[in-house]
């Protein structure tokens, strides 16, 4: 036995100071009477006056709306089982974890930014699976689809820029990779995010965005960075910066954000391309997008319901208050003498 609303137990306080209100009006009642003479003589010969009666009303009263509390409180017990069914689409989001994505145009840097952005879409996500791919100069899946959000934050929080071995950024591969994380069967109901700065090393990505989409997978790229550009910083172990990145010729190398290709990319597959703010103003336009997707019924889960009884103590509560209301205060003729008794 359990009740699901037991916040509802909250009336019986009123219900108790009701009950003390009423007993103590009656008492004034009593001594009120009592000033005018024998409170026994009155009683009895006033045919309208019946303490008793009075008592029975206002318990009958109090009983009624102790039961309409425990009605209120959703009295369940006994349990069924129940598939519960759930409605929602497929997503897989890419993270860029190059070292680029160190650079610090973004704070505090381009990658704790992007993961900020990946927390912020997960929390909105009600029954959408949700799938997790690093990337860098290859790729790999960091979280199959999944509906545990909080499981998937936890490895969303490992990923950085010692996820892959690989260094650079290849987005075809990052594409490869996180179409082949869904169900191959289903030619819908897939959306991949990449979150890059968009620096592509290596060429077709366009090319695999076209064979994605193909395959029924709408990406939304988000790009992060500055299209200006940002040196990219050197971290010592304990992750101060030591310095920045230099080409051949002892230049400073400046990772700047690739809109372009981003752009094209998305387009290709029917998607969009967002710019990350600092704001997160693109993150609503983002869920936007995505909750406007069809969605198809993903694998229900067994759960176990309660049986809701409340309908016995409020069946109680009716029966009561309706009987107070019948019961009259009138005392019959030469019957109610436990009035005078209890005067």
């Amino acid at each position: 036995m359990r009740f699901a609303d037991p916040i509802n137990f909250l009336l019986l306080l009123v219900v108790f100071l009701l009950g003390v209100f009423v007993f103590w009006a009656l008492a004034r009642k009593k001594r009120l009477l009592n000033m005018f003479g024998d409170l026994p003589l009155i009683i009895k010969n006033a045919p309208y006056i019946s303490f008793a009666r009075q008592r029975t009303k206002a318990l009958l009263l109090l009983a009624g709306l102790v039961f309409v509390s425990l009605a209120l409180a959703r009295l369940q017990f006994g349990t069924h089982l129940e598939m519960l069914k759930q409605e929602g689409i497929d997503i897989v989001v890419a993270l860029d974890v190059s070292n680029s994505m160190l650079a610090r145009d973004m704070k505090p840097n381009r990658l704790a930014k992007a993961r900020q952005e990946i927390q912020g879409i997960v929390d909105r996500l009600k029954g959408d699976r949700i799938g997790l791919v690093a990337f860098a100069g290859e790729a790999f899946v960091q979280c199959p689809l999944t509906l545990d959000y909080a499981a998937a934050l936890f490895l969303l929080g490992a990923m950085d820029q010692n996820s892959v071995s690989v260094q650079g950024t290849s987005l075809s591969a990052a594409i490869e990779k996180s179409a082949s994380a869904f169900n191959q069967q289903e030619k819908k109901h897939k959306v991949v995010l990449l979150l890059t700065d968009g620096e592509d090393h290596e060429e077709g990505a366009v090319q695999m965005a076209e064979q994605a989409r193909k395959e029924g997978v709408k990406i939304y790229t988000v790009g992060i960075g500055n299209p200006a550009g940002e040196p990219i910083p050197i971290l010592d172990r304990k992750g101060e910066q030591v310095g920045f990145k230099k080409d051949e010729n002892g230049e400073v190398i400046v990772s700047k954000l690739d809109e372009a290709i981003l752009q094209k990319i998305a387009l290709t597959t029917g998607g969009k391309y967002y710019h990350a703010t600092a704001g997160e103003m693109e993150l609503n336009r983002i869920f936007e997008e995505i909750s406007q997707i069809e969605k198809k019924e993903l694998e229900g889960t067994l759960v176990t319901r309660y049986d809701d009884r409340f309908q016995w103590p409020l069946l109680f509560a009716l029966f009561l208050i309706v009987g107070e209301f019948f019961l009259s205060e009138r005392k019959r003729p030469n019957r109610d003498s436990s009035d005078v008794e209890n005067a």
